[in-house]
Parts: C-alpha cells; sequence; structure tokens
C-alpha cells in the first residue's frame, strides 16, 4: 500500500486507516522534511521511499503492530530497510518536541491529567528447572 493510493480518502477514512488526522498527517510530514535535509547535508545513498510513504511505513507499524518483514512486503523494501525507516521516523518526531509527550513530573502537577496506560503483552515467569528436578525426571521415566 503506498500513500499515492491513499489521495482519494477524506477524513474519517483516512483517520481509520492511518489513525491520524490529515493535518497532523500533514505537519509530521513538515517535520519529516526538516529532518532529511539536516540528515542529507552529509551526504550518502537516496532512499527508495518517499517520505509519505515512510510516514505511512511507521504509522502502519505503530497502529497495526504488524512485523518490520510483513511492512516490508507492503512497501517492497527489506526487513531491515522497514526498521530503518521507522526508527528514523520516530527518532525525527520525538527530537521535534512537537509530539513528545510531557514528562512525569508535568503529568503529576496537572491538575486535570488524564493518563494513558499501554497494556501489552509480558512473557509468563515460570520456575526453572534445577538439575536435580531433571535427573529426577530421568529416573522416574526408566523404571
Amino acid at each position: 500500500m503506498y500513500f499515492e493510493e491513499l489521495t482519494a480518502l477524506q477524513g474519517k477514512e483516512f483517520r481509520r486507516l492511518t489513525g491520524v488526522k490529515r493535518p497532523t498527517f500533514e505537519r509530521m510530514l513538515e517535520i519529516l522534511k526538516a529532518g532529511e535535509l539536516l540528515q542529507k547535508a552529509r551526504g550518502g545513498r537516496p532512499n527508495h521511499l518517499s517520505l509519505e510513504n515512510r510516514l505511512l511505513m511507521a504509522l502502519c507499524y505503530w497502529r497495526e503492530y504488524r512485523t518490520y518483514f510483513h511492512i516490508g512486503v507492503d512497501f517492497n523494501v527489506s526487513e531491515s530497510a522497514c526498521y530503518r525507516n521507522v526508527v528514523w521516523v520516530e527518532k525525527c518526531l520525538v527530537e521535534s518536541k512537537v509530539f513528545a509527550l510531557p514528562g512525569r513530573g508535568k503529568l503529576q502537577n496537572a491538575e486535570n491529567a488524564e493518563i494513558l496506560i499501554d497494556v501489552s503483552e509480558s512473557p509468563i515467569e515460570r520456575p526453572q528447572k534445577s538439575r536435580s528436578v531433571i535427573i529426577r525426571e530421568r529416573k522416574s521415566a526408566t523404571r
């Protein structure tokens, strides 16, 4: 899926697909353009994807939690290129401070603070098998 295919989407449809409104998307693009100018001032190879497609790739990753491999296949780039682009977009947006969250101190001091909690999966902690348990299992299996 490329950004050129999304130009026909308006309003709610665009937001449903990307997770952000079009003006927010445009503001993110402005920040990324400035970031790319700084990056390319030092030289380097041009990126195969346009800024719009790199931003769309990052939004797909954040919104759908798909693997870099699957997103890379959609955008016709390798898994590592997808990872580099998503990390670069994150870095540019966070460094701009426009899309950064307020610090912990500001949230604690705010009167009408709303706190969002990200509930994510975590691995189950299981006790490790000790050597004596393994030996005991082997002995009971041979009997």
